[in-house]
């Protein structure tokens, strides 16, 4: 198992139909971002490369290959107005393994672990996330990497006819 990260520095034709794969997975959407309803989460969603460009503009974006092919993406941006508790030096982080053979691998360990390597050399100090209360794998992830619950915001995404929490979960490096 060969596992690698690449910063990326511009937007890519290749990186755009990724996304674009990724967002209007019906098996990763719940995954990865929050829907008010059924509609929203029926939504296709349409990338652009300026919408990548515009991402890079607030956001450090890693691109994660298992057995050089991209299974994934990693991101954080610092101090946004989201964070539940308003630390400054604090890093928001997302991930999203996108291709299923990925799965199950110890990708996701590995790539957190070399995302909170880069968080540190940009001299942040903590970091926060939210993970769905229905995605159990992920919060397993995070506990054994030694982050901590912090909030539970409620009634906050929808899937599978109802509505479910968000898990504010941080650590502090």
């Amino acid at each position: 198992m060969k596992i690698h990260f690449s910063k990326i520095e511009h937007p890519t034709t290749v990186l755009v139909d990724m996304y674009n794969r990724w967002e209007n997975d019906r098996s990763l959407v719940p995954l990865i971002r929050p829907n008010k309803n059924a509609e929203e989460f029926d939504r296709r969603r349409k990338i652009t490369m300026i919408d990548i460009t515009e991402r890079l503009n607030y956001l450090h974006i890693y691109l994660i290959y298992f057995n050089d092919q991209v299974v994934g993406e990693m991101n954080y941006m610092v101090d946004p107005s989201h964070l539940f508790k308003k630390v400054p030096k604090t890093a928001w982080i997302g991930i999203t393994i996108g291709e299923d053979e990925a799965r199950g691998q110890g990708v996701g360990f590995e790539a957190m672990s070399y995302l909170e390597e880069q968080i540190k050399k940009d001299g942040l100090k903590r970091i926060e996330l939210g993970v769905f209360e229905f995605n159990t794998r992920a919060q397993h992830l995070y506990k054994r990497l030694g982050y901590k619950e912090i909030a539970r915001l409620e009634d906050f995404t929808y899937w599978k006819g109802k509505m479910w929490a968000d898990i504010r979960m941080e650590k502090y490096v």
